[in-house]
C-alpha cells in the first residue's frame, strides 16, 4: 500500500509485524536509506544485505531470506539495495510464502509509476511504499529540524534553512554535518540545546564537506581562482559531487525567475526584498551582485546545461568529478566575460 506522507513515521517507529516488504523509491536516495535506517532502529535489527542482481538471479532468495530463523542475532531485517523491477518477481515470492520472520527493505532511485515494483508495492496489504523527493524550501527545512530532533538539537528556522542550503538538501549530509555540530554544542536527545549561526560558523566552516553553494557561487561569479581551490579540495576528500550539483541547481532556479521579473520591469531591491526571509543574511549580497550580472536567457540555458550534467552522472556516461569541474569551469569562463 502507499503511505500517506503524515503517517509514514508512525509506520517506520511502530512497525506494523503484518508488513512485509517496504519500498523506498524516488530521487531523494539518502532520504529513502534514512527511511531504511529509522526502521531498522525501531525493530533493533541486523541488516542482512542482497542486491537487486542477486535477486534476479534467483528470485526465491528475498523469500528466503525472509524466511529463515536467526538463533543468534536477534531480529532481522532484509535490505536489497540497488533494486528496481528487476526484483519484482522475488517480492512476489515474498508476498506467496506461507509465513515470514523478517521484513524487507528495498531501495531504488526514480522509478515510473507504471513501474512494476511500485505497482506491485501499493497493491498488496503485506507492503508499504513511499517515494522520496528531494526537499525544496520548508520542506528542507523541516527536514534539517526533524534530523536535528532525533540528535537533541533545537534548530530555528533560519538557521534550518542554512544547513540545508550548504548541504545541498541531501539528509544524509545533513545527518553528518548536525552529528559534529550536535558534539560541537553538547546536545543529546535528553539534553537539547538549541543551535545558532555562531555554532555553524565556528564548526561549519572547517568541515569536509564545506559549503556546497559556494561552489556554485564562485563559478556564477567567475572566481577562477578560488573555484579551482574548492574543487581541489573536493577532489582530495573524494566528494560526493549530488549535492554540488543540487546547489547548483538551486542557485539557478532561484535565479533564473527573478531576472525575469528584472527584464519584465521590476525594480531589482523590490525581487530581492520578495525573497528576503529565505536566504541566510551572507548570501544576500552574493544574490543580489549575480542577479546584476547574469541576464534571464543565459540563467535559462545554465538551468538546461546543469540538469543535462545532472542526468548524464546518473547514467554514469562520464567520470562524475570531471565532468562537474568542467561544467563549473565553463561557467565561470562565461561569468568572467560579462
Amino acid at each position: 500500500m502507499k503511505v500517506a506522507r503524515g503517517g509514514l513515521a508512525r509506520a517506520l517507529d511502530q512497525p506494523d509485524p503484518a508488513i512485509r516488504f517496504y519500498l523506498f523509491y524516488g530521487n531523494d536516495e539518502s532520504q529513502s536509506r534514512a527511511h531504511g535506517q529509522r526502521l531498522r532502529s525501531a525493530l533493533g535489527a541486523t541488516r542482512v544485505a542482497l542486491t537487486g542482481s542477486a535477486v534476479k538471479s534467483d528470485p526465491a532468495l528475498i523469500a528466503a531470506e525472509a524466511s529463515a530463523l536467526s538463533l543468534f542475532d536477534g531480529p532481522r531485517l532484509v535490505w536489497v539495495e540497488p533494486a528496481g523491477d528487476e526484483i519484482a518477481e522475488g517480492v512476489q515470492a515474498l508476498f506467496d510464502a506461507a509465513a515470514t520472520e523478517s521484513p524487507v527493505v528495498a531501495i531504488a532511485g526514480a522509478l515510473r509509476k507504471t513501474s512494476a515494483l511500485v505497482k506491485l508495492a501499493e497493491a498488496s496489504p503485506l507492503a508499504l511504499a513511499n517515494v522520496s523527493y528531494v526537499p525544496e524550501g520548508q520542506d528542507a527545512e523541516r527536514m534539517v529540524v526533524e534530523v536535528g530532533r532525533t540528535l537533541g538539537l533545537k534548530i530555528p528556522s533560519p538557521v534550518a534553512a542554512r544547513i540545508a542550503q550548504s548541504c545541498g538538501n541531501d539528509q544524509a549530509v545533513v545527518r553528518r554535518e548536525l552529528e559534529k555540530l550536535g558534539l560541537y554544542v553538547d546536545a543529546a536527545p535528553e539534553m537539547p540545546k538549541e543551535l545558532t549561526h555562531d555554532a555553524v560558523d565556528e564548526v561549519g566552516a572547517d568541515m569536509p564537506e564545506g559549503d556546497f553553494m559556494r561552489l556554485a557561487d564562485f563559478a556564477l561569479s567567475g572566481r577562477m581562482k578560488d573555484l579551482a581551490d574548492e574543487l581541489a579540495g573536493l577532489v582530495a576528500t573524494g566528494g560526493d559531487i549530488r549535492p554540488v550539483l543540487s546547489a547548483l541547481q538551486r542557485r539557478l532556479l532561484l535565479l533564473a525567475p527573478l531576472r525575469a521579473r528584472v527584464e519584465r520591469g521590476e525594480r531589482p531591491d523590490a525581487v530581492m526584498t520578495s525573497v528576503d526571509k529565505s536566504l541566510f543574511y551572507k548570501e544576500k549580497p552574493v544574490v543580489n551582485r549575480l542577479l546584476q550580472q547574469w541576464d534571464a536567457a543565459s540563467l535559462a540555458r545554465l538551468v538546461d546545461r546543469s540538469g543535462k550534467l545532472a542526468r548524464d552522472t546518473m547514467l554514469n556516461s562520464m567520470p562524475p568529478l570531471e565532468g562537474l569541474a568542467e561544467e563549473l569551469v565553463a561557467v565561470a569562463r562565461a561569468a568572467q566575460r560579462r
